[in-house]
């Protein structure tokens, strides 16, 4: 295989690697969709646009303003106990904090 042959090989490789990545990453997103979906939209919004249905529960797109988002995989694993009056106590397994993180992450401004 000549140089030209390597470079495109290195390449091609890179870009499947990527795609994987890329695939990988939606995966976790729409878990975390289905999650916050069945759990938190009772009380959040927890889409891009909207009202939270319950006024004391924070938006989940505005989270990145009170917390950086990645500090939050130690209360989900903890468990959150904290939170508006009304909410219940959540303790999450390492894929559902990844997926929620990811979904999070996704719906930042």
């Amino acid at each position: 295989m000549g140089r030209a042959g390597k470079i495109g090989f290195a390449l091609a490789s890179i870009a499947i690697a990527t795609s994987a990545a890329v695939m990988a990453q939606e995966g976790r997103v729409q878990r975390g969709l289905v999650f916050v979906r069945t759990h938190c939209a009772q009380c959040h919004s927890i889409g891009r646009f909207g009202d939270s249905p319950l006024a004391e529960a924070p938006p989940f797109r505005t989270l990145h303003t009170r917390y950086p988002i990645e500090n939050l995989a130690e209360a989900f694993a903890e468990g959150i106990t904290t939170g508006h009056p009304s909410m219940p106590e959540f303790q999450l397994d390492p894929a559902q904090i990844n997926d929620l993180i990811a979904y999070l992450k996704s719906i930042e401004p």
